[in-house]
């Protein structure tokens, strides 16, 4: 018997607010696109400063983070020489001090250093600096390819990144999940849609080996996902062009359709990181179930003439119906990187 778990999707499609205005290398030529939906689990690498607070004391607030120069999207590595990679084992190490200084080793902007904190009391007599912590994400996104003969896989085509602070969430370990499309909650203008889903939460599907700028990737040890799906040519350099494509997506139980669209503009070399191109969803069908492209569908393939060419990655908040992708290449090199 399954066990599952409801949770809503918040990991794609990414958001952009329009002002009104694994190790293994991919040397495959074909891939085969994907389109379902999957759980993912992070455990971060360390522990993430989401945010610096201040602390309330008897004698008014005080910020000891912020004093020892910590900042949203530190990473605590150790804490007194010793590893910590829960908040639990933070705050935990923090009640022992007992008011005593508290010597961190941090990564910074991928540099790592020393400082110095000093926890207070706060008006319930418990001790803190005033950080608030990520030591790990769950949510849904959408698996872009698999390599039949590897099964190294590529998905979401962003990077999973602190709600908060914004930053790159370091990666200890991760892995994929089963998953199905329980409902949708539609997008309008200035309010985007989601997807919700269920989780198996009885084993894995898969790993997760890198989170970068592009997308997570690593590798599926359950070929259930792709086992009838047919590889297409991977689309090179120049080769997206603006015209009709299509999106491969899971927008409902676990069922993979093929809706219209169209590529309205190709930033090529010239994009962002994960956003190479504009996507308009045409696909009648799809605007009536999630009024175009909602957070969920993140890493759904994009397919020109019979290759694939990118995954979608953002939806503009302004106009849900329109949102932008990442071209394939640049996944394929932070998968093999």
């Amino acid at each position: 018997m399954r066990i599952r778990k409801q949770w809503a999707m918040r990991l794609g499609a990414a958001v952009v607010a329009l002002a009104l205005s694994v190790g293994t290398a991919l040397a495959a030529q074909s891939l085969i696109p994907v389109g379902r939906a999957a759980g993912i689990k992070l455990h971060a690498d360390g522990v993430m400063i989401a945010s610096v607070d201040p602390v309330t004391t008897a004698v008014g607030q005080v910020s000891p983070a912020e004093a020892a120069g910590l900042q949203p999207g530190d990473v605590i590595l150790t804490v007194s020489g010793q590893p910590v990679d829960t908040n639990d084992g933070l705050q935990q190490q923090i009640a022992d001090a007992g008011g005593k200084p508290l010597a961190l080793h941090i990564r910074r902007d991928g540099k790592e250093q020393d400082v110095t904190v000093t926890p207070v009391q706060d008006t319930s007599g418990v001790y803190r600096i005033g950080v608030m912590i990520r030591d790990g994400m769950a949510g849904i996104g959408t698996i872009t390819y698999v390599d039949p003969q590897t099964g190294a896989y590529g998905s979401l085509g962003h990077g999973i990144c602190d709600g908060e602070s914004g930053v790159l969430v370091p990666l200890a370990e991760g892995s994929l999940m089963e998953a199905s499309v329980a409902g949708v909650q539609r997008g309008a203008a200035g309010a985007p849609g989601a997807l919700q889903g269920e989780f198996n939460l009885q084993e894995d599907m898969g790993t997760v080996d890198k989170n970068t700028d592009t997308g997570i990737f690593g590798v599926l040890t359950d070929n259930s996902y792709y086992k009838d799906g047919k590889p297409l040519p991977v689309a090179q350099a120049g080769e997206v062009k603006t015209g009709p494509c299509e999106i491969w997506s899971n927008v409902e139980g676990e069922t993979v359709a093929h809706y219209t669209a169209e590529i309205v503009k190709v930033y090529g070399p010239g994009g962002e990181t994960d956003r190479s191109m504009v996507i308009h969803v045409t696909d009648d069908k799809l605007l009536e179930k999630t009024g175009g492209i909602v957070q969920g569908m993140s890493g759904s393939p994009v397919v020109q003439d019979g290759k694939l060419v990118g995954a979608v990655t953002h939806v503009l908040v302004n106009d849900p119906t329109r949102g932008y992708a990442v071209e394939i290449e640049k996944m394929l090199e932070a998968g093999a990187a």
